[in-house]
């Protein structure tokens, strides 16, 4: 809102319609005490894993976790769908109205089918082994086809999971289908991912061991991470790097730098309450903000976090960064979220003709704290 004389007008099906002074507003205009947000944009979510909630014990470190899920997240069809409806639920209940979610498999379709919210599907394909390049690109694919029959709400695309999980090889055959796509990407959620390509050394070396990987072909690049993969996302229309908990300021210049030559847009995902759930980290918020950096808000999986609430999210970095202010973190859960889904000419802001749905933030006094608390309106 622009001030406690603006009114928002929105006609029956959430349509925004104007946005006017008070004394122009007529009758039936109804008040409320706090602060009007549009929907917020959860723009990293596993929502196929809302049934390991509280089943990985917590500061396990990343190795561990991933290792966990792995091992661990094979329930029954039945239960699984079960915790997905209850996760949407919690999500619509907390104001959320779009998500970026990782898809492994299609067992969120059905749940998504019912339009209950704007669902942006990340095919995430993995495959450290070069000789299983073909058959994990072709398993991903499969599962991203039978996700083209969900409505138009439901943009995808292939993504590839981390850099220590897709190899040269598969890196290839996804390249072709990053057209026109916003492609995401977890990046440098552990100290031991720069590790890996810098040395051929750290956590990720006993990962290797544990699940019996010949990781022989590996040569390290002598850089970071982040620099020894980005030129594989050149084709990308948009670029979402999730976690950044490790990132370092030569590699966030590094990447707009790249990002700008690829004529791309960047955004970078905060997911703190997932990094202080698996490693006990939060991510560099200043840094990023330091480098101008576009920042997007996420929640991870219920198995890597308490709740899929964006407001959360927000009180936690804002207990870490108290200097952040109210509209730049409310821009990041919002606006920015929805142009890194591509659901901007609908969601993300006031603007007429969007139906960006409407949260209500009280308790705030003009700023986020434990005290604030999220109602949805529309």
């Amino acid at each position: 809102m622009r001030g406690n004389d603006a009114v928002l007008v929105i006609d029956e099906t959430g349509v925004i319609k104007d946005l006017v002074s008070l004394a122009d507003a007529g009758d039936n205009v109804e008040s409320y005490k706090g602060i009007l947000s549009p929907g917020f944009i959860n723009c990293h979510c596993h929502l196929e894993l809302s049934h390991m909630k509280s089943l990985i014990p917590e500061q396990t470190g990343l190795v561990d976790f991933v290792f966990h899920v792995i091992t661990q997240r094979h329930f029954p069809d039945a239960e699984i769908l079960e915790h997905i409806t209850r996760a949407e639920d919690e999500m619509l209940q907390n104001g959320i109205v779009a998500v970026g979610d990782i898809c492994n498999n299609t067992l969120t379709i059905p749940q998504k089918q019912l339009q209950r919210l704007a669902y942006y599907n990340f095919i995430e394909v993995s495959g450290w082994l070069p000789a299983l390049a073909e058959q994990r690109f072709q398993r991903s694919f499969g599962y991203y086809q039978e996700f083209k029959n969900l409505n138009a709400c439901n943009p995808r695309s292939l993504s590839p999971h981390a850099p220590y999980s897709v190899s040269e090889e598969l890196w290839h055959l996804l390249q072709p289908h990053f057209n026109n796509k916003t492609i995401t990407i977890h990046n440098q959620e552990t100290a031991f991912e720069d590790e890996l390509f810098e040395k051929g050394s750290g956590g990720f070396s006993r990962m290797y061991e544990i699940m019996q990987l010949d990781t022989s072909f590996f040569k390290p690049t002598g850089k970071t991470s982040l620099q020894s993969y980005y030129s594989q996302l050149s084709n990308a229309r948009q670029v979402l790097l999730v976690h950044n908990t490790f990132t370092k300021e030569p590699d966030l210049l590094f990447a707009k730098s790249q990002a700008i030559a690829n004529r791309q847009t960047l955004f970078h995902c905060l997911c703190i309450n997932a990094n202080r759930y698996i490693e006990n980290s939060i991510p560099p918020v200043q840094l990023l903000r330091d480098c101008d950096c576009t920042i997007v808000v996420g929640t991870d999986s219920l198995a890597s976090n308490h709740s899929l609430n964006i407001l959360a999210e927000l009180q936690s970095i804002t207990k870490y960064f108290p200097q952040v202010p109210l509209n730049e973190l409310l821009r990041w859960a919002t606006l920015n979220g929805a142009k890194a889904l591509q659901m901007e000419d609908e969601l993300g802001s006031f603007a007429k003709g969007k139906r960006p749905g409407v949260v209500l933030l009280e308790g705030s006094d003009g700023k986020i704290d434990e005290a604030t608390t999220v109602r949805r309106i529309l």
